[in-house]
C-alpha cells in the first residue's frame, strides 16, 4: 500500500514489551519504566491478529522489537503464529543478545530469518557503563550462539557516541572481517528524554568513513548505506536519521505494545487499535498509512524528537 506521498509502505516494526533487562542511558530511564497494567498491552493473539491486518494492506517485512523482546515469556510463540500469516515474507527480531544462549535455536525454529544485535561497545566497563547493570560476556556468548545456531545474516546495530565509543570504530570494523556480520553504526537520535549524553555526542556517521578509509562502498541495504573492508566477510552500515534523514523513502510504520499505531518514530501522532476487530485494524492502519507524514521534524541536541516517549516504550 502506497502513503499520501507515494511511499510503499511494506514494513512494520512490533513492539512486544516496553521492559528490558538492561537500562541503556540514550534508551530508558535507569530505574526502569513505571510498569503499566498488564491488561493494557496487547496480547499475543492482538498481536497476530494486527500483522494479518497489516498483511492484507502489503505489509511483508516485520520486525520483532521492544524494549527487549526476549524477556516476554512466549516470544518464540508470537514468532511462530506471525511468521505463518500469509503474506509475511520475513521475520526479523532485534534484541540486545543477553538471552540469546538460551534462545537462539528457538526463534531460528519458530520461523525468525534475522537477527539485529544491538552493541554499543567492545569494552566490558564501558559496556557496564552505558547499559548501566549489564555484561558484555553476556552479549559476546549471545552473538556466538547465534552463529552457531545457523543465522547468516547477522548484524550488530552500534550507536554512534562522540566521546564514547568513536575511538572504537576500528574494532566494531574486525569483526566484519573474521565473521560473516554486518555492524552499522547509526547516529544517536535526541529521543524524548535520553538526556545523558551532551552536544558533542551528536557526531555525524562520516565519521566512520574518516577511521576507515579503505572501507569501500558495495550497496544500500534499506536506511543503510554499505561499504565493505578489503577481505572482509561482512558489511559496514551507515545509518543516519539525524544528519541525512531517509524520510522518503521511508517504508514503515511502527506498533507499540500498547497498541498503539505510529506513522513515524518522531511523530506523537498515535492511533489506537488494541481491543479493535482484524477489519477494524485493517480500517486504522489505513489510516495510520495515509496520515504518514512527509519527514519528521529536525533532529539534533537542541531540538529533539517530538515522539512523546523513550525509544524502549517505542520499540528500537
Amino acid at each position: 500500500m502506497k502513503d499520501n506521498f507515494q511511499r510503499e509502505i511494506n514494513y512494520m516494526r512490533l513492539s512486544v514489551t516496553e521492559l528490558c533487562n538492561l537500562r541503556c542511558r540514550y534508551c530508558m530511564p535507569e530505574d526502569g519504566i513505571c510498569k503499566i497494567d498488564h491488561g493494557l498491552i496487547m496480547t499475543e493473539d492482538e498481536m497476530i491478529t494486527a500483522v494479518e491486518a497489516a498483511a492484507e494492506l502489503g505489509i511483508i517485512k516485520l520486525r520483532i522489537t521492544g524494549g527487549e523482546p526476549l524477556v516476554k515469556k512466549n516470544i518464540v510463540s508470537i514468532c511462530a503464529r506471525a511468521a505463518k500469516v500469509s503474506g509475511i515474507q520475513e521475520v526479523c527480531v532485534t534484541t540486545n543478545g543477553v538471552l540469546l544462549p538460551k534462545l537462539a535455536k528457538g526463534l531460528r525454529a519458530a520461523g525468525v530469518a534475522r537477527l539485529n544485535i544491538s552493541l554499543d561497545t567492545l569494552d566490558p566497563d564501558k559496556f557496564n557503563y552505558i547499559t548501566r547493570i549489564g555484561k558484555l560476556s553476556d552479549v559476546m556468548d549471545g552473538i556466538k550462539t547465534a552463529l552457531n545456531a545457523g543465522y547468516r545474516k547477522l548484524k550488530i546495530n552500534t550507536v554512534l557516541i562522540g566521546g564514547f565509543n568513536d575511538n572504537e570504530i576500528r574494532d566494531f570494523a574486525r569483526i566484519t572481517m573474521d565473521y560473516p556480520i554486518d555492524v552499522r553504526f547509526i547516529e544517536l537520535m535526541p529521543m524524548y528524554d535520553s538526556g545523558d549524553f551532551g552536544p558533542k555526542a551528536f557526531i555525524k556517521c562520516d565519521k566512520v568513513l574518516e577511521m576507515l578509509p579503505e572501507a569501500v562502498p558495495v550497496e544500500t541495504d534499506g536506511v543503510a548505506r554499505l561499504y565493505r573492508m578489503p577481505g572482509a566477510k561482512g558489511n559496514i552500515g551507515l545509518i543516519s536519521p539525524v544528519s541525512d534523514h531517509f524520510c522518503a523513502e521511508c517504508n514503515r510504520i511502527r506498533l507499540t505494545a500498547d497498541g498503539k499505531l505510529k506513522p513515524c518514530l518522531h511523530s506523537n501522532q498515535e492511533i489506537n487499535i488494541k481491543g479493535l476487530t482484524k477489519d477494524e485494524m485493517v480500517r486504522k492502519m489505513r489510516e495510520t498509512i495515509f496520515a504518514k507524514p512527509e519527514r519528521h521534524a529536525k533532529l539534533s541536541f537542541a531540538s529533539r524528537s517530538e515522539s512523546g516517549r523513550n525509544m524502549n516504550e517505542i520499540g528500537g
